[in-house]
C-alpha cells in the first residue's frame, strides 16, 4: 500500500553523499507512512543511476521518524474521490520506484527501525542488506484493511522464506518480531535499537568504497541463480569473473594483492 504524498519541503527526500545514494521512504509528518513524493523522486533519481548519468555503488533506505515506514496513509486511501484510480495510480508509482531500484543494479541497504508494515515491509524484501533493531517487527498488513499486497511482496517474500511461509504470513496478517525475521532471512542483522541507522549507513559506505562493477555483476549472478541450471550458471560466473580481471578495478584489486596494500577502487574508476 503507498500513501498521499509526506512533504517536508526542507529535507530532500534523495540526497547522495560518499557514493552512496541515500532515500528517505517516509517521515513523521506523515506517520511515517510511505510518501509518495519520495518514491517519485527517487525513482528518477535510480533511473539517472542506471543511466549512468548518476555514478554511486550504493543505494541506503532510510526514514526521518521512529518507524522504518507503517504502510500506506490508510486515511487518504479513504477520503479518495474514486478509491480504485487513487490506488492504482499510487501503486503504479510505487511500482514505478520498485523497477528503479532494480534497474540501477547496485547493492540496496536499508536501516529497518520500529515498524516496517505493509509497503514497508515491500521495501524490506528488496533490500540487498537489511539492518534492524531488537524492536523492529513487521507485518503484511494488506489484508487487515481489505486489501492484496502491492510493490512485488507476493514475489519477494515467497523467495526469502519459501512458498509455504509465505502464505502463511501474509494470508494470516502475522506480525514478524526481529528475531524472527533474522531466522527466517529478511533481515541480514541485528543491532540496538539506536544503532541501526548508523550501521545501516556504514554499510552502505562501505560497499560503496568497493568495486561497484563487481558488486553489480555479483546482484545480477544472484538475480539468476533461481532461474538457472548449475551448468549454465557456471558459464555465467566463468563469462563475469573473466571479464571483470580487464576491468580497471579488477587489475587494481589484483594488484593491490600482490602488492600487499589495501586496493584504491575510487582511484581505479576515475583512470
Amino acid at each position: 500500500m503507498t500513501a498521499q504524498p509526506a512533504t517536508e519541503p526542507t529535507t530532500p527526500f534523495v540526497s547522495e553523499d560518499d557514493g552512496v545514494l541515500t532515500v528517505t521512504v517516509s517521515t513523521p509528518a506523515g506517520g511515517n507512512s510511505l510518501a509518495d513524493d519520495a518514491v517519485i523522486e527517487a525513482a528518477a533519481a535510480l533511473r539517472e543511476v542506471a543511466r549512468g548519468e548518476r555514478r554511486i555503488g550504493a543505494i541506503l533506505l532510510v526514514s526521518t521518524g521512529a518507524n522504518f515506514c507503517a504502510g500506506g496513509n490508510v486515511r487518504a486511501f479513504e477520503s479518495a474521490e474514486h478509491r480504485p484510480t487513487y490506488l492504482r495510480g499510487l501503486a503504479d508509482d510505487f511500482h514505478d520506484f520498485v523497477n528503479a531500484l532494480h534497474e540501477a543494479n547496485k547493492p540496496v541497504v536499508a536501516a529497518v527501525k520500529g515498524w516496517a508494515a505493509g509497503a514497508g515491509m515491500s521495501l524490506v524484501l528488496h533490500a540487498d542488506i537489511a539492518i534492524g533493531g531488537s524492536s523492529t517487527q513487521m507485518r503484511p498488513a494488506y489484508r487487515g484493511i481489505g486489501l492484496s499486497p502491492d510493490g512485488g511482496l507476493t514475489w519477494t517474500l515467497p523467495r526469502a522464506v519459501g512458498q509455504a511461509r509465505a502464505r502463511h504470513i501474509i494470508l494470516t496478517n502475522q506480525v514478524i518480531g526481529a528475531e524472527q525475521a533474522l531466522d527466517w532471512g529478511i533481515l541480514s542483522e541485528l543491532v540496538a535499537d539506536d544503532e541501526v541507522d548508523s550501521a545501516a549507513r556504514a554499510a552502505a559506505q562501505k560497499i560503496a568504497s568497493g568495486p561497484w562493477a563487481a558488486d553489480a555483476a555479483t546482484r545480477a549472478l544472484l538475480a539468476q541463480s533461481p532461474t538457472t541450471s548449475l551448468a549454465e550458471h557456471l558459464i555465467a560466473e566463468a563469462r563475469s569473473i573473466s571479464q571483470l580481471s580487464a576491468s580497471p578495478e579488477g587489475i587494481e584489486g589484483v594488484d593491490a594483492f600482490v602488492g600487499k596494500r589495501k586496493p584504491d577502487f575510487g582511484a581505479a574508476r576515475s583512470n
